[in-house]
């Protein structure tokens, strides 16, 4: 495509993740002529670098970790199992490329056009197309959405090379193991990936700033994945600051400062996993005389995803936190049947998160302290996997779920768990949320057995007073 050319485009959407996807195919679907650019792959970080590569390693050390731990309890046994990671790594590469064609195909059939490059605002109703050959574009539209998501945090002195200092991207398509491993930052990714290289026979060290792993997750939570990461052998520190970098020989040393004093932490390659920011600022909006926050770097948006410039709108990452795919998908969807002059908003009482270490943690709606600062009567009950038959069933007892509920209306205020599979049905619980449900509908709902997602209907009932598979004499206000 070398050389400069122009087209014009209804609808344009910029980047081809999560919200830019879902956008695209449902501005098609309403019968919008949509022109998506994405500059590096269809689905984003989500499916290239983040959700999907992350939990197909994950799973593949969880299985290797199993046999080598618990088959021979369970009469599953295999001599001398090894983790081969590159082959490993050309599976999960193989699960992308078959998601990558899947969101094509989807693209296609809604009659979306897909162009490769990167795009750059050039006035209020066209941008500069910079191709892969090196040729431009000139693209007008009448209508633009901005899905171009979000990109790692880079902190001076722990800057990424890609081989030794790495971050997520990088990490997920390394197709060697380190005998050590240092990770600077304790949030999900931090947690997740820390957990699948310890399950693979790494040291690892994870370093976090505040005074827990999984900042502003609820803190029962927090406390689980510690004690599960611990006892994998991972020192973790946390309210801790890395304060310096060095190579020595093979080895890094970061300098740390903490609750004991100063302290060097070694490994053989550095994870740095600090957060995200915006892909806000190669867009030029000014150009387009989008707003952008100056501290942050995100595009502020109303109900219906549009910025300032009503014919301009913003979904995703780009938009606002929380930076979930799932949120991103539904910000998408918003935008696209906003600009397709549908009444729609994006509007929400509980989104749900999950942490896909093992077990996992799940949680959507308020915690205790939240809902106590807005519910006086407040209060929450815990019921535990080990009452669970089909956690016996499954090897899986670790775990349990809390119901957060307010006495004086009965209401259903939260549901937090960690456990085999709490993240399949945190969904019955943000639903439940949504639609204004009491502890009692919960409780009332059937639920199949056996499943992990009687966990949520037993906590329900534990919460009204009226347990059934954990004694009555052991209710009490926490539920312990």
């Amino acid at each position: 495509m070398a050389g400069t050319y122009a087209r014009s485009a209804e609808l344009l959407v910029v980047g081809g993740g999560p919200a830019g996807y879902m956008c695209a195919i449902r501005a098609g679907q309403l019968g919008k002529k949509v022109l998506l650019v994405e500059k590096r792959d269809l689905g984003g970080e989500c499916l290239n670098r983040g959700c999907i590569p992350s939990k197909a390693l994950i799973h593949a050390a969880r299985l290797y970790y199993a046999i080598r731990t618990e088959g021979s309890e369970i009469g599953v046994t295999a001599k001398d199992p090894a983790f081969d990671l590159a082959t490993t790594i050309r599976w999960k590469e193989g699960v992308v490329a078959k998601e990558q064609q899947g969101v094509g195909v989807l693209l296609k059939a809604a009659g979306v056009s897909v162009l490769p490059g990167e795009a750059r605002f050039t006035g209020p109703r066209s941008v500069d197309l910079a191709a892969p050959d090196g040729g431009h574009e000139r693209i007008d539209f009448e209508q633009a959405v901005i899905a171009t998501g979000a990109v790692p945090f880079t902190l001076p002195g722990f800057e990424t090379d890609g081989q030794r200092v790495v971050n997520a991207w990088d990490l997920l398509s390394q197709t060697t193991l380190p005998r050590s491993m240092l990770i600077l930052g304790g949030g999900v990714s931090g947690c997740e990936l820390g957990e699948f290289l310890a399950m693979a026979g790494v040291k690892v060290t994870i370093v976090e700033l505040l005074a827990q792993l999984l900042p502003g997750m609820e803190a029962d939570l927090s406390r689980e994945i510690t004690g599960t990461l611990e006892r994998l052998g991972v020192e973790v520190r946390v309210s801790t600051r890395a304060t310096g970098l060095r190579r020595d020989g093979p080895q890094l040393v970061m300098a740390v400062d903490g609750p004991s004093g100063p302290a060097e932490l070694s490994g053989e390659r550095l994870f740095v996993t600090v957060g995200k920011r915006p892909a806000s600022p190669t867009l030029d909006l000014a150009e387009a005389g989008v707003n952008v926050d100056a501290k942050t770097g995100f595009i502020p948006v109303d109900a219906q995803m549009r910025t300032n410039q009503p014919h301009i709108f913003a979904a995703g990452d780009v938009a606002r936190p929380p930076m979930l795919a799932h949120k991103s998908y539904r910000e998408g969807v918003v935008a696209a049947e906003a600009a397709c002059g549908r009444s729609t908003r994006f509007d929400f009482r509980a989104m749900p998160s999950v942490v896909f270490t093992t077990p996992e943690l799940a949680s959507v709606g308020l915690t205790l302290p939240e809902a106590t600062a807005r519910f006086p009567t407040a209060r929450e009950v815990r019921f535990p996997y080990a009452a669970l038959g089909r956690a016996h069933a499954s090897h899986a007892l670790a775990g349990w779920v809390k119901v957060v509920g307010d006495e004086a209306s009965g209401q259903l205020l939260g549901v937090h768990g960690v456990g085999e599979s709490v993240g399949e049905y945190i969904a019955e619980a943000a639903h439940a949320i949504e639609m204004g449900a009491t502890v009692r509908d919960v409780a009332l709902t059937i639920h199949p057995h056996p499943t992990f997602s009687e966990a949520l209907q037993e906590a329900a009932l534990l919460w009204l007073g009226e347990p059934m598979h954990v004694a009555r004499r052991k209710v009490g206000a926490s539920g312990r």
